[in-house]
């Protein structure tokens, strides 16, 4: 995984050149470039490996997924949205950049992503790369992304149309999930798309498992562990997995889910997703 996130930041470095006007390209960079764990390029070039496809013709569409990540971020951060201060460590990029440039850099983020897949993808078909813009467009808009990010400010104002059961799978499903499914579905579709599906019903359950881990987290972690400001979900009274319905129940809904996760990912050979899997089951459950 070391390998791979050296080789993946240094695609990032390239992909994304420093140019004239400096303050957005810095901007953009800023967040971008910020040291994570680079699970979503991560979980799309595994794809591709173990279902016996070649990664280097992934990097350009994993890349893409890891700058729209890092565009929902920025935007996530603001005043106006979470309004969080800090981002992995260190500083939101608004309160780097100033809010307008932090909008900007989030929009110049989202529409590079997809110019890079058809530009940097030179090994692909054209059908394949049509596929994979289209996964980009449709999980990064209104119908899947945006979609949960609306319904989560909702929530927050106590705005529910439907159970607040329903209501907080909706935000899950299409605010977190939906770019590990994205990565997870475009590493099917450049190696195997015989299994989508099945590799998608993954994807869905662990974007829910992830988004119940980050909310035990918050209650139970540092801000050393996280980056981030811990405690501001109860603060705001945020709709999570913990305030609905509590931690320990929380922790039972998390723990079905990983291993509804290991039924699906054990029928293949992949060091890298078990190891994903028993980080996250290792940290919240002790086991």
């Amino acid at each position: 995984m070391e390998t791979l996130i050296k080789t993946i930041d240094n695609k990032l470095d390239e992909y994304l050149q420093i140019t004239y006007p400096k303050q957005i390209f810095e901007a953009m960079k800023y967040t971008l470039m910020l040291p994570g764990k680079r699970l979503r390029p991560i979980l799309c070039l595994e794809t591709v490996k173990m279902l016996g496809g070649n990664i280097e013709t992934a990097y350009p569409i994993a890349c893409a997924i890891e700058m729209l990540h890092a565009q929902s971020l920025i935007h996530d951060d603001l005043p106006c949205m979470d309004n969080d201060d800090f981002r992995r460590g260190q500083p939101s990029n608004h309160k780097v950049f100033g809010e307008a440039n932090a909008v900007l850099a989030g929009d110049a983020l989202l529409t590079l992503a997809p110019q890079i897949i058809i530009e940097k993808s030179t090994q692909l078909h054209n059908d394949t790369i049509l596929k994979l813009v289209h996964e980009y467009t449709k999980f990064a808009g209104a119908y899947a992304l945006i979609a949960g990010q609306v319904v989560d400010i909702d929530s927050e104002n106590g705005v529910f149309e439907k159970t607040q059961e329903e209501t907080l799978e909706f935000i899950h499903l299409n605010k977190t999930a939906s770019l590990f499914r994205l990565a997870i579905r475009c590493g099917a579709i450049i190696a195997d798309p015989s299994k989508l599906n099945e590799l998608d019903d993954f994807a869905k359950k662990f974007g829910l498992a992830f988004q119940i881990y980050d909310d035990i987290m918050d209650e139970i972690a540092t801000f050393e562990e996280l980056g981030k400001s811990i405690g501001k979900d109860k603060k705001s009274n945020k709709l999570t997995f913990v305030s609905l319905y509590g931690l320990d129940e929380a922790k039972l809904k998390f723990k079905l889910l990983i291993n509804d996760c290991y039924g699906i990912v054990n029928k293949y050979e992949s060091k890298i997703f078990n190891k994903i899997l028993e980080k996250l089951r290792n940290r919240i459950l002790g086991v």
